[in-house]
C-alpha cells in the first residue's frame, strides 16, 4: 500500500471506527493488530447501547447522547460501503417498574428526558405487554427510544469491509508510518502505566451467553436486575455480562456465567426453554476515570491515544472516531475535559 498518513494499533471498535472517519476524508489509513479483528472485548456478543439516565446531565451524558443519535448515520454509511452488515438497530428498551419508589424516579427521568434528549427520543411510562417484557411487580415498564443494538463482531467485519473499500489495510504486523494512534484496550492501559509509573486504568473481563431464541425483528432490549438482554437480527438473543476485577484467564467461562444465565431466565420467562449455543469471555478497557481516554498520548510525541470504552465503547464510537479525526487530522480539539488522558492520570 502506499505510504500511510497514519498507522493506528488496534483493530478493536475504537481503532477502525477512527480509521474509517479517517479515510472518508481523504487520510491514508494503516491499522496494525498482532492479535487480530475485535480480538478483545470489540469482539464479544452482547452489543447493548443503552444511554445514560436523563438526569444529573453533564457533558458525558450529552457526549454519548449526540453519539447515540448520529449513530444510523454512521453505521448506515459503513454498510453501504463495505455491504456487510452491522447489526444496528435503534430499537429502544424495556425495564420493570417494581414499587412507588421506581415510578417516581421514573417519572422524574421521563420529564428529564423531554428537554434533555430534544425531542429526538423519548423515555415513557407503558404498561407491561406480551411475553417480550421483563417481569414488572406493578405492571409498568419504561420504555425509552432511545436505546439501540449492534452486533459487536459483525461491526467489527463490516468496518474491515468498508475500509477495504477505501484502500486501508488492516494487518497483523507492519511498519509503523505517518502519525501514530494508540488504541490498544486493556493491555495497553497496563503498558502505559507501566511506562508512567502509576495506574491508569485496568482490564474488568466479563462473561456472556447467546441463546437460540427468534424474536420480532427490531424488538427492544430488555434490562432488569443488572442483565442486558439483546436480540439480534440473526435469531439469537445475548446476554450479559459478569464484571470480573480479578481473573486468571481472559477468555474462560465458569460458574459466574451459569449464574447470569440463570438469573436472565427467572427475570424473562419468555428466555426459559432457549437453549445456551455460545459461551464468551473477554476483557474490557476501564481507564481509571471510567470515561474514555482519547485525545494526545500522554508519553509519546505527536501520538495519539483512544482506550478506555468500558461498557459504552460501541455507544460512544460514532463520536469519538470524528473528533478524534478532527483532532488528529485538523487539530480541532472538541474532546471533554473528562475524557482527556490526564483526567485518568490524577
Amino acid at each position: 500500500m502506499a505510504m500511510a498518513d497514519i498507522t493506528i494499533y488496534g483493530a478493536g471498535i475504537f481503532g477502525l471506527s477512527i480509521a474509517w472517519s479517517c479515510v472518508t476524508r481523504g487520510a491514508t489509513v494503516q491499522v496494525i493488530d498482532p492479535y487480530g479483528v475485535g480480538a478483545g472485548s470489540s469482539g464479544g456478543v452482547v452489543g447493548a447501547l443503552a444511554p445514560h439516565t436523563p438526569e444529573n446531565w453533564n457533558d458525558k451524558k450529552q457526549f454519548q447522547f449526540e453519539s447515540l443519535i448520529m449513530a444510523n448515520r454512521y453505521w448506515g454509511a459503513v454498510e453501504q460501503a463495505g455491504g456487510l452488515s452491522t447489526g444496528y438497530a435503534r430499537s429502544g428498551r424495556l425495564q420493570p417498574i417494581n414499587d412507588d419508589r421506581a415510578l417516581e424516579r421514573a417519572k422524574t427521568r421521563r420529564v428529564g428526558a423531554k428537554h434533555l434528549w430534544q425531542g429526538l427520543a423519548e423515555f415513557e411510562i407503558v404498561k407491561a405487554a406480551g411475553t417480550w417484557s421483563p417481569k414488572s411487580e406493578s405492571g409498568l415498564v419504561i420504555h425509552d427510544t432511545l436505546s439501540g443494538r449492534i452486533h459487536p463482531r459483525m461491526t467489527c467485519a463490516a468496518l474491515v469491509a468498508a475500509l477495504a473499500s477505501k484502500g486501508c489495510d488492516v494487518v497483523a504486523e507492519g511498519a509503523p508510518d505517518g502519525i501514530i494512534v494508540e488504541a490498544t484496550g486493556w493491555r495497553g492501559l497496563l503498558e502505559l502505566a507501566e511506562q508512567m509509573e502509576q495506574p491508569v486504568g485496568n482490564g474488568v473481563k466479563g462473561q456472556a451467553a447467546v441463546l437460540q431464541f427468534a424474536t420480532a425483528p427490531n424488538a427492544p432490549q430488555l434490562f432488569a436486575d443488572a442483565l442486558h438482554i439483546i436480540p439480534h437480527s440473526n435469531g439469537t438473543v445475548a446476554i450479559g455480562s459478569t464484571s470480573e476485577r480479578l481473573f486468571d484467564d481472559p477468555t474462560s467461562t465458569d460458574q459466574q456465567l451459569d449464574d447470569v444465565v440463570s438469573r436472565a431466565r427467572h427475570a424473562f420467562p419468555v428466555l426459559q426453554d432457549a437453549p445456551v449455543i455460545e459461551r464468551w469471555a473477554g476483557v474490557r478497557p476501564r481507564s481509571k476515570s471510567r470515561a474514555p481516554m482519547i485525545g494526545h498520548h500522554p508519553v509519546q510525541k505527536d501520538a495519539f491515544i483512544a482506550n478506555g470504552g468500558f461498557k459504552i465503547g460501541f455507544g460512544m464510537a460514532p463520536k469519538i472516531a470524528e473528533i478524534m479525526a478532527d483532532l488528529i487530522l485538523n487539530g480541532t480539539d472538541r474532546i471533554p475535559e473528562d475524557f482527556r488522558p490526564e483526567a485518568s492520570l490524577r
